[in-house]
This record gives structure tokens, C-alpha cells and sequence, in this order.
């Protein structure tokens, strides 16, 4: 661990009614500061509602080695005045990522009873800004299966459990939209940060490719893997991503700390897609988007709609990518195929059929992918695209309802969201109102790669200005 990140970030006092689960990271942190509430007292108080808790649907798997003794030793830098930056911020921790002493399963039979060793890059960073690893996240089995995960079973949607988070980082779209943690860590390869994001009324940022390691988390495509934290506001992805960072990075700490105390969005230039991500998505969902936009002209923003992108072929390109790294990593566990969850052997029989030229097409065509929207984007700062097409799909029929029309999810899910993996471009996706049936939409905000800040800087001048990120489930009694 580097050095260079800052021993101690000010985090101004605000008056807060110290209820745990109804404040967000930034406010929980200044709880701290303010002597409302300590560590100890907050994360006993989050133990305590998970074990209760009825709308999590199993997206707590278990809790994290040492998470007390860590709650103590924060609890004690806050009164002794050295505190880090993050001190005492519980995060769940998506079940592919490693935690030191900490059974980590990637929700499959065939990990056994694997205790992690040491923890992965991201979870280390955090540990040294003092923030503390408090539970394990359902995940679909290896970031690829289906919601019906065989070993742990199916994570409901906070918001109806009828319907799904979204997957793969089920757990962590669960437990924020529930209000049983206010930070957690996901994975994104075709959309799966974004995509609980979305469905659950979170917020959630696919960073810009290799921003974070992937060191310590379980592969799943090496070509398109990204790590990234998920929480119920962008205030809160600024707070923590200079300290996820890979390599300790000046310019982005000093960024995301300047938006906390402003985010002025004069003369930022947005542009709006004409085809493709506007194409499969209901009505609802589509008014939203056009009603984000006029809030952020309102803001100061300019719009300009872009050309017509080709985006499809860079679409299937992106799943060849994953489905052939996929069979890479799995292909050896066939001869066992009954253990696998049924999505994921689905996709790894795609997977093993595609041929090498088709995956080398693929990869050579990446560039071509990235340069379009480069240069579709020369003279705009961002893309602003509707989230997922519908609502939460629902967990009998594994389909999306679009305008009326029920749609499988595998023609939905990915659609918008795939291809910023594959570029490898920054893309924040954000709760944008409700739809026809009370459940979250979302939009995306999408960057050139290395403009985390300023997707995030537009994130939390749109939510300044809204309050759809405040909408949280009705409360529940069975």
C-alpha cells in the first residue's frame, strides 16, 4: 500500500438524527465526526437489523472476520482524533471478492468451503482509508448465472421480492435498496453493477477500465471485468472511489473531494443517443430519461443529439468476448456439470462453441468500438442513455415487461450497459423516477475513459436536484 493517499480527509460535522439505516455513507461519516454515533454502535446496530431483517431476501451471506474488533479500533482513532478518511464505513463485499480469513464461495458448489487468505487489492485499499468489511454479498454463481443461484437460492427485490435485483451483484443492489448497508462493492462484465443499480433505485459506477484491480477477485471475462462500488447516492461513489483506486491517484482525490462541495454543471455538454439504447425500452422508462435531461438543461447543461452509432455489432462482440473467456476459466469443470447452476452451463455451452477466429475478431474490432464513441463524442463531455428498458424483471418468467410486451432478459439486461465494458469507458447508472408499476428506473451517464469525476459530478448535481436516489421499499412485516 502506497503512502500517498492522505492521512486524513475533513469531513464536516452536520447536525444528523442518528438513525443507521436511513443515512448514506457521506452522513454516516460525519455522524462520527460529530461524536453522534461511533463505529461500535453503528455496526452492531446494522448486525442487529440484517439478522432481522425480512427484505434482504439472502443477500447477506454471512458477516466478515474481525468486523467487530475493526468497529473497536475505529471506534477508538475517532476519539484519539486519527481518524482516516473512511473510518469505521461498514461495505458488504460482493462474494467473488476476498476477505481476509473469510469464507469466499463465488456462489458455487465447486469452491467448496474456501477461506480467503489475504484480501483482494480493492478490499485492502479501503482497510487502509478505515473503512471495515462487514458482510459477504449473494452473488449469481461466478458473476454468470442465473437468479436462481443453486447454492445460496434467489435474491428477491427489496422493492417486490416477486421481481429480481438484477444480477450478478445481487447481494449489493439488495442490501442498499434495503437499507442494511450503506456502501458495497460489485462487479460489472456486461452490466452487473449497473444493472441492480437500476432495478433496485441505487446508484452504482462501472469505472473506467483498470481504475480498480481486479488482484484477489474471481475472473469471469479478463477482457471485460470491471470492480466497483455501489451505494445510494454518486456523493457517496466520490467519497470512496479515490481510495479504491489501483494506483493512489492525486488528481482523483482532489476531484471527487471538490464535487462534495460543489457540482456546478454550466456549460457541460450532453449528449443523446438516437438509436440503439432508446430502441427496446418502454415508454416509462423513456419519459424518465427525457425528464433527466430537462433537469440537467435546467442546470446549465446543453444537448445535442449524436448520430446514428452502430452499436449492435459491438454488442454481440461483447458477449463473444465474455462467453469465450468465460469457457476459459470453466470448461475444465464439465466433466462435473451437474453442479453448476443452470444459466451459467447455458452460457459456458455457448461458450466452448464459439470459434478462436470469431473471439479474435472480436477483440481486433474493440478498438473500432472505442474510437466510435470517441469520436461520436468530440464535441460532447458526456452521454446520458436511459438505464435497463423496464422495471425489475420478474423471478417466474426471468422477463422484462416493455410497453406491454414481456421480453426474455437476456434481450434486456444487457442491452445498454454491455457495451461500456467492453470499451472500457466510466458509466454511472442512477435512479430516475418510478415506473408503470412503482418500481425503479434509471439512466446512464456515461464518460471518455478516465472521466469518473465528471460522471460523477453530474450524478450528484442530478440528485441534488431530485430525490428519486430517497425512494426506498415499503417496509414489510413478513
Amino acid at each position: 500500500m502506497s503512502a500517498d493517499l492522505p492521512s486524513h480527509v475533513e469531513i464536516r460535522p452536520q447536525p444528523l438524527v442518528c438513525d443507521v439505516a436511513s443515512v448514506d455513507a457521506t452522513d454516516l461519516l460525519s455522524a462520527y465526526a460529530d461524536g453522534a454515533l461511533t463505529p461500535v454502535e453503528a455496526l452492531a446496530d446494522l448486525h442487529r437489523r440484517i439478522e432481522a431483517d425480512n427484505k434482504g431476501q439472502g443477500a447477506v451471506l454471512r458477516f466478515a472476520s474481525g468486523w467487530q474488533t475493526a468497529a473497536e479500533e475505529s471506534a477508538a482513532r475517532w476519539k484519539s482524533g486519527q481518524a482516516r478518511p473512511l473510518e469505521g464505513l461498514p461495505f458488504g463485499v460482493k462474494d467473488i471478492i476476498d476477505v481476509d480469513g473469510t469464507l469466499t464461495t463465488s456462489g458455487s458448489w465447486f469452491t467448496g468451503d474456501r477461506i480467503a487468505q489475504t484480501d483482494a487489492d480493492v478490499v485492502a485499499r479501503l482497510r487502509q482509508a478505515g473503512a471495515i468489511p462487514f458482510a459477504m454479498l449473494a452473488t449469481t454463481e461466478f458473476a454468470c448465472g442465473s437468479p436462481h443461484n443453486p447454492r445460496f437460492g434467489t435474491v428477491g427485490n427489496p422493492f417486490d421480492p416477486s421481481r429480481w435485483t438484477g444480477g450478478s451483484s445481487t447481494g449489493s443492489g439488495a442490501v442498499l435498496a434495503a437499507r442494511l448497508m450503506p456502501f458495497a462493492l460489485g462487479t460489472d462484465t456486461g452490466g452487473s453493477i449497473r444493472v441492480p443499480s437500476c432495478w433496485c433505485g441505487t446508484t452504482g459506477l462501472k469505472p473506467s477500465r483498470e481504475l480498480v484491480s481486479r488482484k484477489g477477485v474471481a475472473p469471469l471475462s479478463w477482457t471485460l471485468d470491471h470492480v466497483g462500488p455501489m451505494t445510494r447516492s454518486a456523493r457517496d461513489i466520490a467519497r470512496v472511489l479515490p481510495f479504491m483506486a489501483a494506483s493512489p491517484d492525486v488528481d482523483l482525490i482532489a476531484g471527487c473531494m471538490a464535487l462534495l462541495a460543489e457540482a456546478d454543471l454550466t456549460g457541460l455538454r450532453i449528449g443523446v443517443p438516437v438509436n440503439w439504447f432508446t430502441e427496446l425500452v418502454d415508454a416509462t422508462v423513456l419519459d424518465n430519461w427525457r425528464a433527466a435531461l430537462e433537469v440537467l438543461q435546467s442546470l446549465g447543461c446543453t444537448v445535442k443529439p449524436l448520430p446514428v452509432l452502430p452499436v449492435e455489432t459491438f454488442h454481440r462482440d461483447g458477449w463473444t468476448v465474455l462467453l469465450s473467456e468465460l469457457a476459459a476459466h470453466q470448461s475444465e469443470r464439465l466433466p462435473r456439470a451437474e453442479l453448476f447452476d443452470r444459466g451459467l452451463l447455458a452460457r459456458l455451452n455457448q461458450g466452448i462453441t464459439i470459434l478462436a477466429a470469431d473471439y479474435g475478431r472480436a477483440l481486433q474490432r474493440r478498438k473500432a468500438a472505442q474510437d466510435m464513441f470517441l469520436d461520436a463524442m468530440t464535441d460532447i463531455d458526456l452521454l446520458l442513455t436511459p438505464g435497463l428498458g423496464g422495471e425489475a424483471g420478474a423471478l417466474d418468467t426471468l422477463t422484462v415487461e416493455v410497453d406491454g410486451h414481456a421480453v426474455l432478459f437476456q434481450d434486456i439486461i444487457s442491452r445498454n450497459t454491455m457495451i461500456f465494458d467492453h470499451t472500457g469507458f466510466p458509466a454511472l447508472m442512477l435512479p430516475s423516477g418510478l415506473g408503470r408499476s412503482g418500481l425503479p428506473t434509471g439512466i446512464q451517464i456515461v464518460g471518455r475513459p478516465g472521466a469518473d469525476a465528471l460522471c460523477l459530478k453530474a450524478g450528484i448535481a442530478f440528485q441534488q436536484a431530485t430525490s428519486h436516489h430517497l425512494n426506498a421499499p415499503a417496509q414489510r412485516t413478513s
